[in-house]
């Protein structure tokens, strides 16, 4: 055997390390948002119940409400730091497997048609019954009463209902 038959190449295989967040996390931005909600959601309640101000009321429901706002921001940063396999992002970026490419078509083909069909069914019934989007049709020239109470301390003694008729 020659040396060119033994000969190899060399293949470098650079594995995929996930990248490590110390301490808390991806959402870093999230996670101080809702500890400044936490701690300024207890201070302004602790105010309200132990300060003796008149509008203690206002400021333990403030702060209560500020308390449960930091919940929007736990939220977000709990859902930002969870971790997905890139094995099941597959189907979210358009890389879909192919045996699951011809069910997954069907599928979606049936859904866009019965959706379409129950839009299409609603525009008809609409048309069908005369009805405005906005609201009931009222025909034109149609007269509507409308009545005042006037103040007679200007032309009389007496306050007199006046009936005025508006055509629309």
């Amino acid at each position: 055997m020659t040396s060119d038959a033994i000969m190899s190449t060399a293949v470098q295989v650079a594995s995929v390390m996930e990248k490590r967040y110390d301490g808390v996390g991806r959402c870093k931005c999230s996670f101080w948002f809702a500890v400044a909600h936490n701690i300024l959601g207890m201070f302004i309640m602790m105010v309200g119940v132990f300060g003796g101000l008149p509008i203690h009321d206002l400021c333990i429901y403030g702060g209560a409400i500020i308390l449960f706002l930091s919940l929007i921001w736990w939220v977000f940063w709990y859902s930002g730091n969870i971790d997905v396999p890139p094995e099941e992002l597959e189907d979210d970026v358009g890389l879909t497997r192919l045996k699951n490419r011809g069910l997954s078509r069907v599928v979606r083909r049936a859904s866009q048609r019965l959706s379409s069909r129950i839009r299409r069914s609603f525009r008809k019934s609409r048309r069908s019954t005369g009805e405005n989007p906005a609201g009931p049709s009222i025909p034109a020239n149609t007269e509507v009463s409308l009545s005042t109470i006037v103040d007679g301390s200007i032309n009389s003694s007496s306050k007199d209902i006046v009936r005025e008729i508006l055509s629309i």
